[in-house]
């Protein structure tokens, strides 16, 4: 396959489409107006599937479950230990059907069927695994009080009722990251997958059935933000949301949520990310790195290294080896195992990128790459790299969320952090170079919330990731993950008589 030109389809058996009902209280459910929606394919623009249009009165429903689940159920009154057994039960299940849900993803999200099977389903199942070793370790402290003779201990406990909201780009492991902390917690909870990546999240609760996740933990509704979303972040027995997706969006669930019941709020959300590639980097490294951190997942990807500032000594060469290299970023359909991009999600992510570009030719930015739509059919767009862009240039400046770079050329290590810095976004940031000292002064001077040195997409399941700025306000993944689902309590009384205090 070539640079640019889409093959239009493979021979692989698309999966069977089981689940597009609600999920509510361990059964699936029709929304209560009855009313569905279609999901597409992004390859072809075709109808895959009508789905459950949830709205309001189904989020109260789903709401009232989970509520009863946490109340009432054995959910949050089970030991860590035995959480972990059914959550680990969850994991084996998802490992037992990673190549259907793989395929789920691709044919509704446009995701590669191999990164899939081989890293995205593995991955979340991972989370579950993860999740499940935390779950018989969440503790409290013993406090060494000052004010005899009081003694004091904390406990760690399960926040309540949750609201998961999910993105598109990563709808499986997005899935994981807020759902096995919560679950692990003791939590009970509404999800709310993305309108356009629907089917995963069904089968996922289809398999937490199986697992014997005790009815009402996990209920899923599916629908669109305007509604189902608004619903989850206004609602008054809701007691956490936890949101991945715009910057925009989260603005509005943390008002919703301040003018209901000030529920909690947690928010993974938008980024501009640098990438800064110094004068001592290997530039065919450098090359491969930029290529991957700015297109992997057709840049659908809220870290992606979609600003590339390369210092002026080696800034030729580099452009010479991304041109080079951009030539065999083969996009195609996500089941053919040559294509490393597959299709935006959506005519509207689709239409959204090419304005984009439209703008860095009209503001005067030299594109040196791509730039146009693929074939007649589906939603595919070239890997497009811009030279000569300029910190008032749209381009610069806003989340594309598609496969478009923006490349630049800084002197100085200063000028490189100040760059890096010129965003209103602090997601991530990648570091090009083999001196220790320097990596140590940049690192330590963006504001970001991870950092990845001579590498990028360095996730791990024990690695806390999350945003500065306006790139969100906790951390997923980790330890970390868990504090966002659990509260604390001290407990103080008076103790007479002991030998100590």
């Amino acid at each position: 396959m070539e640079n640019g030109k889409c093959n239009g389809g493979t021979t692989v058996k698309l999966p069977e489409i089981k689940f597009t009902k609600l999920f509510i209280n361990g059964q699936f459910l029709d929304a209560a107006s009855g009313k569905t929606f279609e999901t597409i394919d992004p390859r072809n623009g075709e109808v895959i599937a009508k789905i459950a249009e949830g709205d309001k009165e189904d989020v109260d429903l789903a709401v009232k479950a989970a509520r009863h689940a946490f109340d009432h159920g054995p959910w949050p009154r089970m030991t860590g230990f035995e959480r972990a057994k059914l959550i680990n039960k969850f994991a084996d299940l998802i490992e037992q059907n990673i190549e259907e849900l793989a395929k789920l993803d691709a044919v509704d999200g446009g995701k590669l069927f191999q990164l899939g099977k081989f890293a995205d389903i593995p991955a979340t199942a991972g989370h579950f695994r993860y999740n499940a070793g935390a779950a018989d370790k969440i503790h409290g402290e013993t406090l060494k009080m000052t004010r005899q003779p009081l003694f004091g201990y904390t406990l760690k406990e399960p926040i309540g009722v949750v609201g998961n909201i999910i993105p598109w780009n990563f709808p499986s492991i997005m899935f994981a990251t807020k759902v096995a902390p919560a679950m692990a917690a003791g939590c009970t909870m509404v999800v709310k997958p993305a309108e356009q990546t629907s089917l995963s999240a069904l089968f996922y609760a289809h398999l937490s059935k199986e697992a014997g996740i005790p009815d009402g933990v996990l209920n899923i509704v599916t629908g669109f933000g305007s509604t189902a979303g608004a619903a989850i972040a206004s609602h008054m027995d809701i007691d956490k949301v936890s949101f991945t997706g715009s910057t925009d969006v989260g603005r509005k669930i943390m008002q919703a949520a301040a003018t209901s019941n000030l529920k909690k709020v947690s928010l993974e959300l938008g980024g501009k990310s640098p990438l800064l590639i110094f004068n001592d980097a290997d530039i065919d490294k450098a090359a491969d790195l930029a290529l991957l951190g700015c297109f992997y997942n057709k840049g659908e990807i809220c870290v992606a290294s979609s600003r590339v500032f390369v210092q002026e000594g080696i800034y030729d060469k580099v452009v010479e080896k991304l041109i080079e290299k951009a030539k065999d970023w083969t996009v195609g359909d996500p089941f053919d195992s040559t294509a490393k991009q597959g299709p935006q999600v959506d005519k509207r992510q689709f239409e959204k990128i090419l304005s984009y570009i439209e703008h860095g030719k009209n503001e005067g930015a030299t594109l040196l790459t791509g730039g146009k739509a693929i074939g007649d059919k589906g939603y595919f767009i070239e890997p497009t790299i811009f030279a000569d862009v300029t910190e008032d240039m749209k381009i610069y400046q806003d989340e594309i969320f598609g496969p478009v770079m923006s490349l630049m050329k800084f002197k100085t290590v200063e000028e490189g952090i100040k760059c890096a810095n010129n965003t209103k976004y602090g997601l991530a940031a990648g570091i090009l170079s083999q001196n220790i000292d320097l990596i140590n002064t940049v690192s330590r001077s963006i504001k970001a919330g991870i950092i990845w040195v001579n590498c990028y997409f360095g996730f791990d399941l024990d690695c806390p990731y999350g945003g500065y700025k306006m790139s969100g306000n906790c951390r997923e993944s980790g330890m970390d993950a868990l504090d966002n689902f659990l509260q604390t309590k001290s407990v103080v009384m008076p103790l007479h008589n002991s030998p100590w205090m």
